[in-house]
């Protein structure tokens, strides 16, 4: 498997764009907390070793590129709320917290994982599929986005304690679906998806 390069900022660059950003999201499938996206702005002479899709790598490789990019590239992260993934749905949620994270950073071309350009970006851009495998500010943002929101999901875990969320990050592991039942839902659970929109059917 080939490892992330830079050539979609490259070609972004070659036809005119100042920055290129890469922007990924985390938390699109767990039943609980929020959506976290990630814009970000690498220095093409300053790419750090190991950069890879944050699902290609450890907790602890993570976290050491978490700290760099933090320091070492132009970074922006942004959520959208349980509440807002309940009203708009979860892909509108996804996007609009895509939007926060690159008008924060306001680059001149944004690189998109997926198939789809969220409707509300401030500059062009450029989805690509399974971005996050091929290039590296998309992999970067990843990281970004999955450290930050698995940071979060911890400090809600010890808010709503027993349904495993520091190691789960509110996904729907056989744990967490088991506490649903047994603890009931939080207002930390996301009421539109179907195992928690089924209980407090049920409730």
């Amino acid at each position: 498997m080939t490892a992330p390069d830079f050539a979609f900022e490259a070609d972004a660059l070659s036809r005119g764009a100042i920055t290129v950003a890469g922007v990924d999201e985390a938390g699109r499938g767990p039943l609980a907390g929020p959506v976290t996206a990630a814009a970000v702005i690498l220095d093409p002479g300053s790419i750090p070793p190991g950069l890879n899709d944050s699902k290609k790598l450890t907790a602890r490789a993570r976290e050491r590129l978490h700290g760099w990019l933090c320091e070492n590239a132009r970074v922006a992260v942004a959520h959208a709320s349980v509440e807002e993934i309940d009203r708009l749905n979860i892909l509108r949620a996804s996007h609009l917290a895509m939007e926060r994270a690159v008008a924060a950073l306001a680059p001149g071309h944004a690189l998109i994982d997926g198939n789809l350009i969220p409707r509300g970006l401030t500059c062009g851009a450029t989805a690509i599929v399974k971005g996050d495998a091929r290039c590296l500010s998309i992999a970067a943002a990843s990281i970004m986005a999955k450290v930050t929101r698995d940071r979060i999901m911890v400090d809600l875990a010890q808010q709503h304690p027993g349904y495993g969320w520091e190691v789960n990050a509110g996904y729907p592991t056989r744990a967490h679906l088991a506490a649903l039942l047994n603890l009931g839902v939080t207002p930390a659970h996301r009421r539109s998806f179907g195992p928690v929109h089924k209980i407090l059917c049920q409730a």
